[in-house]
């Protein structure tokens, strides 16, 4: 029992000496590869979003996030309203007519005498309304206006884009419906509208762009929507034809630059 002893105390010393081994207080032998695996136990450092093509982007415990979508869906709805504003003024020689048949705007004033320079703006402003009378008064009186104005529209388009823009940003199904409605109506009114706006083009279409595919998957159900012209997918594919048709020669190439996937109604 001697010789055990002695033997199991030598190679107990020899243990203590090496690298791989040390003594506690306690005189308990711990191994030392052990004690640091013990040490690499420490929990991981949580993983943050930083911004892509950043120096950030090449540490570690690091992941890129994703880029904004811009969804067709996403309302962004600006709350400031011109066209209210001056109807709640009387501004506008306009009153309701009401009759059986349905209402409509009758004008105290000879339409065709008015100042096209400074109602359409406003009137087309009126898109983006979801109240009434507000909206009822925006969608006659852009319609009436529209009927009437023949040459006098082609000097105001510069300053319709940015009302039409701004009301196809709302994401607001009724508003981007009358507005397409509104824009079929605008390039038939006069034969050099059609023309004097395919400059604009890289203003409206990328809207139309994304709401190209937005058409109901009904299966084999019916859409009753087809009579009230309630489609969005449907009225956007009209829009694009009304534009090409009424365009002139560039037309088709400046909605294909915007608008890859489109196929021309013309050259089939």
């Amino acid at each position: 029992n001697k010789k055990y002893f002695l033997v199991t105390l030598v190679l107990c010393f020899k243990m203590v000496q090496s690298s791989e081994y040390k003594q506690c207080k306690n005189g308990v032998i711990v191994c030392r590869r052990a004690r640091e695996l013990q040490y690499d136990r420490r929990p991981p450092l949580p993983v943050r979003v930083v911004p892509a093509f950043s120096q950030q982007s090449l540490q570690k415990d690091t992941y890129t996030g994703f880029p904004p979508k811009s969804l067709a869906n996403d309302k962004k709805y600006d709350f400031t309203f011109s066209f209210r504003t001056y109807y709640s003024r009387g501004d506008f020689p306009i009153a309701m007519e009401f009759r059986s048949v349905g209402n409509k705007i009758s004008w105290k004033e000879d339409i065709k005498t008015l100042n096209y320079h400074y109602y359409l703006p406003i009137f087309f402003d009126g898109l983006r309304e979801t109240e009434y009378p507000y909206k009822f008064f925006a969608s006659k009186g852009i319609h009436d206006l529209l009927e009437n104005g023949k040459d006098k529209i082609v000097p105001v388009l510069p300053h319709l884009i940015l009302p039409i823009k701004n009301a196809l940003s709302t994401g607001i199904p009724e508003v981007i419906c009358e507005t397409l409605k509104v824009i079929q109506h605008l390039v038939q009114s006069s034969p050099l509208v059609g023309e004097a706006l395919v400059p604009f083009y890289k203003q409206i279409l990328p809207h139309l762009n994304m709401y190209k595919n937005l058409n109901k998957n009904i299966g084999d159900s019916i859409d009753y929507s087809q009579m009230k012209r309630a489609n969005i997918g449907d009225l956007v594919q009209e829009t694009l034809q009304v534009l090409e048709r009424y365009g002139g020669e560039d037309a088709c190439i400046y909605i294909k630059y915007m608008i890859p996937t489109y196929e021309s109604c013309i050259l089939r």
